[in-house]
């Protein structure tokens, strides 16, 4: 045969296969009525991978068989999809629990930062909220979301991601541990600055103290003075008012220039982290399940089975309801090596039935998800 004919017997079967998958995919709305009649779960996993294992015999070969294997199960994730989809058609979706506002109330609300005064934390909440807030530090993230748990807070403001350092991960794991929800965000420009006390020379500078992330981000300065020692703080701000209270001119911090005029420091030079477009993206975090009716992005996270292709499923619900992801993390699982939870973020709002669509379909295949918020 040659190679046209070859195509043409390719495409008659083709046809066969399109015919053969729309009459599958109509009885699949048959099993979706049922289930919608008898309440019963759209996702079986045994049932799943006993028709796997029946198909794959029918196979001749290893390959056919892993083929085969690949095959049916997009095509059981596929008819899983639109039993999801007419469940919700029909009323069935689960009401998220989560309450829509039209704003958040901050007359009254006491909001919380880690870190001393003069932290970036502060200027972000500065940024979002303004000037006139009941606030207060601590010096721990645990702290802060401990404060809005036990109610002596209404919001805290966190870092969770710097634009050249990447993610805050002890942030990740807090938002797991905590039933505290992600209300807003706020993105603010990082300048670091070398500081001291007044009349300090770089000549006389021995030691310089900062956040882990800030030193890094400054390494291509610091690294043209191999002779100073880093020592990494809690915080920038911790630093900078560890510098002013010790008045030891071999003493210099690396924070934000707010510090500098908090703690009547002198800036001996700016900018020394080495990108220009350095920022940190802060949330707005709260213990009430609410989110605003303008919010447009949902964050995520969930555990999947450590198998080939669990991943791939999960991610496959976002394709299908036509959502964008625009971020994914991974972290790993406390006291279960090689095993990670992955968080998420994707644009939309709760109130979206496709949203609500791809969620339904996330938390009867994943587990443990959970929706850390929608702002």
């Amino acid at each position: 045969m040659d190679l046209l004919e070859l195509r043409g017997r390719i495409d008659e079967i083709d046809q066969q296969i399109v015919a053969l998958y729309e009459k599958r995919m109509e009885v699949s709305k048959q099993v979706a009525e049922y289930k919608i009649e008898t309440g019963k779960r759209v996702f079986d996993k045994a049932r799943e991978e006993e028709k796997i294992q029946k198909v794959k015999s029918l196979t001749h070969n290893d390959f056919n068989s892993h083929g085969i294997e690949e095959l049916f199960e997009q095509i059981m994730c596929m008819s899983r999809k639109l039993q999801y989809q007419l469940i919700s058609e029909h009323g069935g979706l689960n009401k998220l629990p989560f309450i829509k506002v039209d704003c958040l109330e901050t007359q009254k609300a006491r909001v919380v930062f880690q870190g001393a005064e003069g932290a970036y934390s502060q200027a972000a909440m500065h940024q979002y909220f303004g000037d006139q807030i009941d606030s207060f530090h601590v010096d721990t993230f645990r702290d802060a979301m401990m404060a809005i748990d036990e109610g002596s807070a209404d919001f805290a403001v966190l870092p969770i991601e710097n634009s050249t350092a990447g993610m805050v991960s002890e942030i990740y794991d807090l938002l797991v541990e905590f039933e505290n929800y992600i209300v807003g965000e706020q993105i603010i420009k990082i300048e670091h600055c070398l500081m001291a006390v007044p009349g300090t020379e770089l000549s006389d500078i021995k030691t310089v103290y900062s956040h882990p992330q800030s030193l890094m981000q400054s390494a291509r300065f610091l690294n043209n003075h191999p002779d100073w020692r880093q020592i990494s703080m809690q915080n920038n701000a911790f630093a900078a008012r560890k510098v002013a209270d010790e008045k030891d001119k071999t003493q210099a911090a690396i924070a934000s220039e707010y510090a500098a005029k908090l703690y009547d420091l002198e800036i001996l030079k700016k900018g020394v982290n080495q990108s220009d477009t350095n920022s940190t993206r802060f949330i707005i975090v709260t213990n009430q399940k609410i989110f605003l009716k303008d919010a447009k992005k949902v964050s995520i996270c969930f555990e999947v089975a450590h198998e080939s292709g669990s991943l791939y499923h999960m991610l496959s619900h976002f394709i299908y309801n036509n959502l964008n992801m625009n971020r994914i993390e991974s972290r790993p699982i406390e006291n279960r090596n090689w095993e990670y939870r992955f968080f998420i973020d994707f644009d939309g709002n709760l109130s979206d039935s496709a949203v609500k669509n791809a969620l339904r379909g996330l938390r009867e295949e994943a587990r443990n998800m959970k929706i850390l918020g929608n702002y």
